[in-house]
């Protein structure tokens, strides 16, 4: 064992106990006490849902339920604000496992993060679903796009907003260059958390320039 992990061991992301030999970024106990969301098996989708009438979505997939003051806050918490970025391709091939095989999704012809404005991606140092996303289009052999959609604006978080007062300015943050790069394309586009629906609202808006586009969205969690 370094030096560093004997003065520093290795916590869970989730709940912070120590982690065991073997163990990776988060605990076995923590891995079967998270609520996966698992509504790519069922008929009820509640993203579908959320988005219906504002979006025209192909698929769409959670990997956890998100609630306050629960494993899966920390767990986002942790990946954003605490430099945990090994956690966003830790989700991204968790939830590829549970896709891999499905047919539907064979079809996708690339993925696409949602991006961050070039002052929180400056401040941050990284997007939080850049591993997420890549991890999901290295599992589909897809290439993984991130300099067609763009950020045109720096908005606050939407987490636990009433659905009724998403902001119209997350709405129209986004925009598209080389739009012709996406022609024809079934994308799926990646996320950290979805709540409001705003955010995925705004990048179809975007992504409706490029002419006979499909779209599904990947997202670590759904806020209930």
């Amino acid at each position: 064992m370094s030096l560093l992990k004997l003065f520093y061991p290795d916590q869970c992301n989730a709940c912070d106990n120590l982690l065991s030999s073997g163990e990776n970024l988060i605990c076995t106990t923590c891995r079967h006490a998270l609520p996966l969301a698992h509504f790519h098996t069922t008929t009820y989708n509640p993203i579908i849902k959320l988005l219906y009438g504002r979006t025209s979505l192909e698929l769409a997939i959670a990997l956890f339920y998100f609630d306050k003051k629960t494993r899966v806050q920390q767990l986002i918490h942790n990946l954003k604000y605490r430099g945990q970025k090994k956690l966003s391709a830790y989700f991204g091939i968790w939830l590829a496992e549970q896709i891999i095989d499905i047919e539907a999704y064979k079809n996708i012809d690339c993925v696409i993060p949602v991006p961050l404005h070039k002052k929180r991606l400056k401040s941050r140092g990284y997007n939080q679903v850049e591993g997420f996303g890549k991890a999901i289009a290295n599992a589909l052999n897809k290439p993984y796009i991130d300099d067609v959609l763009y950020r045109t604006k720096a908005t606050n978080t939407q987490v636990f907003l009433n659905r009724r007062f998403r902001s119209t300015e997350v709405i129209e943050s986004f925009s598209l260059r080389n739009e012709e790069e996406l022609k024809g394309k079934h994308i799926l586009l990646v996320d950290d958390l979805i709540t409001t629906g705003g955010t995925v609202e705004g990048c179809f808006l975007a992504l409706q320039k490029a002419t006979d586009i499909k779209l599904s969205v990947a997202v670590m969690a759904i806020a209930v």
